[in-house]
């Protein structure tokens, strides 16, 4: 958008289904550095992911709209940029001047005069940035030294409110990032010792339920981010859906058998049992498509998709997502392998992009990591069914009249039944576990 006086305000663009605002955590660039065109300026996190915003514009910044750790509404404007032409004459006062009026950089981070706009959204609480630890520091004034010499290192916003929500004190940290940096895994140790130290004392207050006040070490963890967006898609999930799960035990003996081989045969590009699963489910999908559907309340009609994009249910840091392999079904087996891995460590370190984390049509659920046999999982809305895999064991099972230790797992198959019947979803979680115990029926059917 360009302005009256020539510059051009960007603003922030939207960033997926759904999302109306956006956090910024950090600001790649400053008031008076030259940018080009789809530069990097911004990381910002919403309710989905964290990502890096470009700027489509090319100029000098003249103002940067929002500071780390505030909240930016979609459409509103992000960071406002000065055609090169003319720099080299203008006024640095009236530079200043204009800087004070949009809101400039050093304002918003509080070292500015403070007068912002009489219309701009209250902002949060600022949070100061201790620099990095390869930077020389200015020399602080004699009053704030002895502050500063206790401050802790803390340089993302991120560790800053993890640390604020868990109710830690950074300056009691240790941080082991270079220099003594406090990372988030540092927030994330002192969190769970924490917790410890608490369970173990026997007259531990209990948390407060309903309307409670918040008591003595009572921990608090306000609802938002990521965790209310899951909490609102679980819970319209229960609302909606008529849910039922079945289960079944399978041997998969041969399942494991078959991945052996494939990786003796090929170790440089191994496949896992995600990935045969993967493909399994693919297959089942194959011969019952009704599964591969949503329910559409308003129009009150069944939609089956045409194309198979799969959902990988994945524990990471910020929470339960589900990123989503498009068009899964015209993957190899071993392109699925690769697929799953790139995925799955994309959505660890929380760089998906917002658009990899929607429009699922079937979901896969591994909580056999967490050591667990079963589970009666919530469908992933608007989804239809979860295929739910627990944990591989070895167990006793009857071979051809003979009692034998085999490696034994749970499958679990949770359905919307508006889209089928029992004889469908039973047919699907039959056709899977047939293909885990003899995986020479899948090749038949692929």
């Amino acid at each position: 958008m360009t302005t009256a006086t020539g510059t051009r305000d960007f603003l922030l663009p939207d960033l997926g289904e759904g999302l109306s605002e956006a956090e910024i955590v950090e600001w790649r660039v400053a008031v008076g550095d030259v940018v080009t065109v789809d530069q990097t300026v911004v990381e910002v996190e919403t309710a989905k992911a964290v990502v890096d915003v470009p700027c489509p514009y090319a100029g000098r910044v003249v103002a940067l709209h929002g500071a780390a750790g505030e909240v930016r509404p979609v459409g509103q404007p992000l960071i406002t940029i000065a055609p090169l032409d003319g720099d080299g004459g203008d006024d640095p006062h009236a530079t200043y001047r204009e800087e004070e009026r949009a809101g400039s950089g050093n304002v918003l981070i509080g070292y500015g005069t403070g007068h912002g706009g009489s219309g701009r959204r209250r902002r949060r609480p600022r949070l100061a940035l201790a620099p990095e630890p390869d930077a020389a520091p200015a020399a602080p004034a004699p009053a704030a030294a002895a502050a500063d010499r206790t401050a802790p290192l803390v340089i993302s916003p991120i560790v800053r409110r993890l640390a604020r929500e868990r109710g830690l004190d950074l300056a009691a940290l240790h941080g082991t990032g270079p220099g003594g940096v406090i990372r988030r895994a540092d927030v994330e140790a002192a969190s769970t010792a924490s917790a410890a130290q608490l369970a173990a004392v026997p007259d531990a207050p209990a948390a407060h339920v309903g309307l409670a006040p918040a008591g003595d070490g009572d921990v608090v963890i306000p609802l938002t981010g990521i965790r209310k967006v899951i909490a609102d898609k679980l819970s319209r999930s229960r609302r909606e859906i008529p849910e039922v799960t079945i289960w079944v035990d399978v041997d998969a003996t041969g399942l494991l058998a078959t991945r052996a081989a494939i990786n003796a045969a090929t170790p440089e590009a191994p496949v896992s049992i995600l990935a045969l699963l993967a493909r399994i489910c693919l297959s089942g999908l194959r011969k019952y498509p009704q599964l591969n559907a949503h329910v559409d309340t308003e129009g009150q009609r069944i939609v089956q998709s045409a194309g198979v994009h799969l959902g990988i249910a994945a524990q990471t840091d910020r929470g339960l997502v589900v990123p989503v392999l498009r068009d899964a079904q015209r993957l190899t087996t071993r392109e699925l392998a690769a697929a799953l891995a790139e995925t799955t460590a994309a959505a660890r370190a929380g760089t998906l992009p917002p658009a990899r984390l929607t429009g699922g049509t079937f979901t896969l659920n591994n909580y056999g990591v967490f050591g667990v046999d079963g589970s009666t999982p919530i469908i992933n809305h608007p989804e239809a069914a979860l295929l739910g895999v627990g944990r591989i064991v070895d167990k006793p099972w009857v071979v051809d009249g003979q009692l034998a230790v085999r490696k034994v797992t749970q499958l679990s198959l949770t359905f919307d039944h508006r889209v089928c019947d029992g004889g469908v979803a039973g047919g699907f979680l039959r056709h899977v576990a047939d293909c885990v115990e003899q995986p020479a029926l899948l090749v038949a059917n692929v």
